[in-house]
């Protein structure tokens, strides 16, 4: 699969990217190239490769799944300028 550069403009102006012609003519070829890498990848056998959840065979600790308020409101609003009853007092944005 090949890309021109109306192609590019079009997924830049989807992706809400600027890009003038210079950048077309240096994205173009970079983007026909990782398409042409994805057609390397696609085009390999990978029916009896399992989906790899870590490079280091290893088991990860994993930690009670407990619903808690962190019991540290204290120690977090100690970093805040300006509390009032125990919240956060920030500056009025809507009159």
């Amino acid at each position: 699969m090949s890309i021109d550069k109306n192609t590019v403009r079009k997924v830049a102006s989807l992706a809400r990217l600027e890009i003038d012609e210079a950048g077309l003519e240096k994205m173009t070829p970079k983007l026909n190239g990782i398409l042409q890498w994805i057609e390397q990848l696609q085009a390999l056998n990978t029916d009896n490769v399992e989906p790899l959840a870590n490079v280091a065979n290893i088991e990860l600790k994993l930690r009670t799944d407990a619903l808690t308020d962190g019991n540290c409101a204290d120690k977090v609003l100690a970093n805040a300028p300006e509390t009032t009853a125990g919240y956060f007092v920030v500056p009025k944005v809507v009159e």
